[in-house]
């Protein structure tokens, strides 16, 4: 099953992301327990460039190991995030499993 991680910052956590950024991005690309990582990327401010948030798609059995993932990110960690929402999620157009 698939779900969507949606984050947004907590303003003023700009240097909190560029350090936690290492982190996170090896956090996603090692072995979690029944998690796997398909894709990723910041959440952006209207000017294209700032970002403002975080988005991710994972899959996962069940929604309690998805929150699990979720809560050991470490951005989630470092207190970055105002706000996060992990909802599963239909993966439908674009998905490389589903021709």
């Amino acid at each position: 099953m698939y779900f969507a991680i949606v984050a947004i910052d907590r303003p003023g956590t700009t240097d909190v992301r560029a350090k936690t950024r290492p982190a996170h991005r090896e956090y996603l690309h090692t072995s979690q327990a029944g998690v796997t990582y398909r894709l990723g990327g910041p959440l952006l401010a209207p000017d294209g460039v700032t970002a403002v948030g975080t988005l991710l798609v994972i899959e996962a059995p069940d929604l309690a190991t998805a929150e699990r993932f979720s809560a050991g990110d470490p951005y989630r960690k470092a207190d970055m995030f105002s706000e996060v929402s992990v909802r599963p999620w239909d993966w439908g157009t674009g998905n490389p499993d589903k021709q």
